[in-house]
């Protein structure tokens, strides 16, 4: 099937095996060539939802315009699930992607945050569009090395992407600390939000999580990308 014509949806479906059993599930769709997510439709929509309800500091959005936060309102599937699952509440999960099934065991703090942060990259939220050409190759429950390895990739394939069209670039990757800088702020915005729509910690923890991810991509910047360079060593090896 020639890619730049398929229109079918992205689907991401995440299954969640309680403790006591029972069975949960949230699919996500995304438009594969906007990597925009498909809401479901929602009605009579919560105060926590509103943009200006703990708005983010950064946020370049206007109520008028804009009255529901874009991540907020594709956040309340799970936040239906999280609204009594405690953070280390130990779970099965299985991940069906549309290139592979993944099947782990792991907390709610984790899956939340791999769900979480496939939702805010795809919702229309200006400081997470960034994060757009990892959410196109998703990878569930990834680590912090994974996380500084396929960020500071992304961001050097854009760079190559701007000079090609005569843009100025940046492969320094000076630009990724400012981005990642607002990721901050909108991780830490989001968990005061989400602290008044439910009643345990998981989907804030997970935010919290994800705050954490940033902090060591940011951190490993300024320390030159130190902790992969040792992965590099067949390209940066002088010759003889």
């Amino acid at each position: 099937m020639d890619i730049n014509t398929d229109d079918t949806p992205l689907n991401y479906c995440y299954q969640f095996k309680l403790p006591d059993q029972t069975l949960s599930q949230i699919d996500i769709k995304i438009d594969r060539r906007t990597i925009a997510l498909i809401p479901r439709e929602e009605a009579g929509l919560p105060d926590w939802v509103k943009l200006d309800f703990e708005q983010c500091p950064n946020c370049p959005l206007k109520a008028k315009e804009t009255p529901y936060c874009p991540v907020a309102r594709n956040l309340m599937p799970l936040i239906d699930l999280c609204s009594s699952l405690a953070s280390y509440t130990e779970m099965d999960v299985c991940i069906i992607a549309p290139d592979r099934v993944i099947n782990a065991r792991t907390t709610a703090q984790r899956a939340v945050s791999s769900v979480l942060g496939l939702i805010m990259a795809t919702s229309a939220c200006p400081h997470t569009a960034y994060l757009k050409p990892m959410a196109r190759f998703h990878v569930p429950l990834s680590g912090e090395e994974e996380a500084i390895y396929r960020t500071t990739s992304m961001y050097l394939l854009a760079q190559y992407f701007k000079s090609k069209k005569g843009l100025s670039h940046d492969y320094d990757i000076a630009g990724l600390t400012e981005i990642y800088d607002n990721l901050k702020t909108v991780n830490r915005a989001m968990a005061r939000r989400l602290k008044a729509a439910i009643s345990q910690d998981a989907a804030v923890n997970a935010v919290i999580l994800l705050d954490l991810l940033s902090q060591a991509v940011t951190w490993s910047i300024e320390d030159g990308l130190e902790e992969i360079a040792y992965l590099f060593k067949s390209y940066t090896a002088e010759s003889t």
